[in-house]
């Protein structure tokens, strides 16, 4: 069994990082801009970058569905192999989830996405204030659940890294791999 990611599953990884962080950047950015020309602007941004991490993401899962990951070390206990597993699990989740919820929001409070100005995304909603409201609080609380989840990943990668001294964040190093 390989010990190492391909090196489409860390482009892809790698490539998912940048946009989320970008995308959980802006998102907190644009939310206390008064309403503006380049508010919409960076809310059409937003968007359009969403709709290609969803894209991304759903890419990402067919990967990982056709192509098996390295295994995690024996030395892990089984109660932390849970834990990475619930924890890529959450990832994944919420990589869906967070684009459909806004998604929806957009489409309940009135404002269709069009991807790159080019491609009309449809509406999943007819337009409705209150629920174009809960839906904001539901992508806004996503979002932070989100955060905290990079945060747990990123953290365990350090702690396998400079404490257990395994190969779990070295695997997933962009200039690490001996595969295609």
């Amino acid at each position: 069994m390989t010990t190492q990611y391909t090196k489409t599953a860390k482009g892809l990884h790698w490539l998912m990082a940048v946009l989320i962080f970008g995308l959980l950047a802006l998102g907190t950015y644009m939310q206390g801009l008064p309403l503006s020309p380049t508010k919409l602007q960076l809310y059409s941004w937003h968007k359009w970058a969403g709709v290609t991490a969803f894209v991304l993401v759903l890419f990402r899962l067919a990967w990982r569905v056709t192509h098996v990951p390295p295994a995690l070390p024996a030395s892990m206990p089984m109660p932390m192999q849970f834990v990475a597993h619930v924890g890529h699990l959450a990832l994944y989740g919420l990589m869906l989830a967070i684009p459909i919820s806004g998604w929806l929001m957009s489409s309940a409070k009135g404002f269709q996405t069009v991807w790159f100005g080019v491609l009309p995304i449809p509406d999943l909603l007819e337009k409705n204030k209150e629920l174009g409201d809960l839906l904001q609080t539901v992508h806004m609380s996503l979002n932070l659940l989100f955060a905290a989840t990079i945060i747990g990943h990123v953290g365990a990668a350090l702690k396998h890294h400079f404490i257990d001294k395994d190969d779990i964040l070295t695997r997933m190093l962009p200039l690490q791999s001996k595969e295609i």
